[in-house]
C-alpha cells in the first residue's frame, strides 16, 4: 500500500508558523516510506528549504480567499490530482480547503484536514465557512483544546462516520537540543542583541500583536523591578511587527514609561530560533488568547529551558506545572510577575532539574517523529 500511496497537502504559504512546519516536516517524512509527496501553496520562505528530489511543489494562489479564484484552484486541483494519480489531499487551512473538498468529491480521492487554530466566527455564515475544517474524511486536531473547540462548536457539521483524532504537532527535537549550540555562536547572537551576559535573560518570543501578551509581559517586568528594587535582569521582545507599526511604538512607549529602556530589548527576527532559547535563562509564552499548540512552550523545553506560560490552550497540555515550567493566570501581569520571580530565587539545581523534565516531556509526546508516524499511519488507515 504505501509504495502507492501519493498525498498531495495544500497549503496557502510555506512560512514559518506550525501549519506550515507541520506541513514541510510530513513531505519529508512520507519518501522515506516510500511515498510520494506533493505540495501546493503560493510560496513562501520555507520553500527554499524544501528538498526538490524528494517533495514536488506545486504553485497556485491558493492564499486568496476571493471566491473566483477557490473556483479557479478547485478545477486546477481536479487535473492534478487526476494526472499525477494523488489517493489523499490533506489541506492545512479554510480558503483552499473549499478547493480541495470538492476537487477530492469529485475525483473520489480521500480528503485530510487538520484544523490548526480556532478561527474566530462572529456570524452564521464565518462558522459556515470555517466548518470546511470537518467536512473531511479524516480531521486532525492538533491538540486536545483543538479537539474540544471543534466538538463544541461545530458537532452540527460533524459527520458520525468521520473520523476525528487529537495528533500532537511535534518539533525537531535534535534542532531544539542545547548540546548542538557552540559558545561562539552564543556569544556572536548576545553580541548582535548588545547584552552584556552579566545577567539573566527572559525572553518572550512571537509575533508583534495584542494577544501575544507583549503589554502583560512588560507589565509584569516592571512589577518584579519593584519587588526586587533593581534590574536584575534583561528582557527581550523578540518578534516582528508585521507592519504593525502603531503596535509596535506603544510597547517602546510602555517601556519608556517604566523607564526601562536599557533593560528591554525589542528584536526583529533571529534565524536561529534554538540559539535564541539557548542564550536565555527563562522562557516566557504570556498570550492572553488560548494557544491552539504553543510551539514557545514546547521549544523552550526541549531545550531545557524554564518556560512561564499563560494557564489557558495549549499550554495546559504541554507544559507540567512546577514541574517542566509554571502556569500563570492568563492576562494577570501581577500573577506573572510572581512566577518570574519565583523562578528567578530558584537555585541552579532546581532549573537543572525542570530543563531536564522539560526536555524528556517533549521528547516523550511532541516528536515531530512521533507526528509524522502518526499522520501516515492515519492516512494508511482511511485508505484501508
Amino acid at each position: 500500500m504505501s509504495s502507492n500511496l501519493k498525498v498531495l497537502q495544500v497549503i496557502p504559504k510555506l512560512g514559518y508558523g506550525g501549519a506550515e512546519t507541520g506541513c514541510f516536516d510530513i513531505a519529508h517524512y512520507l519518501p522515506e516510506n516510500n511515498c510520494v509527496s506533493y505540495i501546493v501553496t503560493s510560496g513562501g520562505d520555507l520553500l527554499k528549504f524544501i528538498n526538490k528530489e524528494k517533495v514536488k511543489i506545486i504553485k497556485l494562489p491558493v492564499q486568496s480567499k476571493n471566491p473566483i479564484i477557490i473556483f479557479i484552484n478547485f478545477f486546477v486541483l481536479v487535473g492534478i490530482i487526476l494526472f499525477n494519480n494523488i489517493s489523499i489531499v490533506h489541506a492545512r487551512s479554510r480558503a483552499p480547503a473549499w478547493s480541495c473538498l470538492f476537487a477530492a468529491k469529485i475525483t473520489g480521492r480521500k480528503f485530510v484536514t487538520t484544523f490548526h487554530g480556532t478561527y474566530n466566527f462572529n456570524n452564521k455564515l464565518k462558522k459556515f465557512y470555517n466548518s470546511v475544517m470537518v467536512r473531511s474524511d479524516l480531521i486532525i486536531a492538533g491538540s486536545n483544546f483543538i479537539f474540544s473547540h471543534i466538538k463544541e462548536n461545530y458537532s452540527k457539521y460533524l459527520n458520525t462516520k468521520k473520523k476525528l483524532l487529537v495528533i500532537f504537532r511535534g518539533i525537531n527535537v535534535d534542532y531544539f537540543d542545547p548540546t548542538s549550540k557552540l559558545d561562539s555562536d552564543e556569544k556572536k547572537l548576545l553580541k548582535k542583541w548588545q547584552i552584556e551576559k552579566n545577567k539573566k535573560i527572559i525572553l518572550l518570543p512571537g509575533r508583534l500583536t495584542g494577544w501575544k501578551g507583549q503589554e502583560v509581559f512588560i507589565e509584569a517586568i516592571n512589577l518584579v523591578n519593584i519587588e526586587l528594587g533593581y534590574e536584575a535582569f534583561y528582557a527581550v521582545i523578540l518578534g516582528s511587527d508585521q507592519g504593525r507599526d502603531i503596535y509596535k511604538k506603544k510597547l517602546i512607549r510602555l517601556t519608556e514609561q517604566y523607564r526601562m529602556t536599557n533593560q528591554i530589548k525589542f528584536i526583529d527576527h533571529c534565524k536561529d530560533m534554538a540559539l535564541a532559547y539557548k542564550v536565555s535563562d527563562i522562557v516566557v509564552s504570556a498570550s492572553t488568547e488560548p494557544e491552539a499548540f504553543g510551539r514557545v512552550a514546547v521549544e523552550a523545553q526541549s531545550m531545557e529551558k524554564p518556560i512561564i506560560a499563560s494557564n489557558i490552550g495549549g499550554s495546559n497540555e504541554t507544559v507540567i506545572d512546577e514541574k517542566t515550567g509554571f502556569l500563570f493566570e492568563s492576562n494577570n501581569a501581577k500573577s506573572l510577575s510572581q512566577k518570574i520571580s519565583k523562578t528567578l530565587s530558584l537555585d541552579e539545581e532546581s532549573l537543572r532539574s525542570i530543563g531536564i523534565e522539560g526536555r524528556k516531556n517533549i521528547i516523550q509526546k511532541f516528536n515531530v517523529e512521533k507526528m509524522c508516524f502518526s499522520t501516515y499511519s492515519e492516512y494508511k488507515k482511511i485508505l484501508n
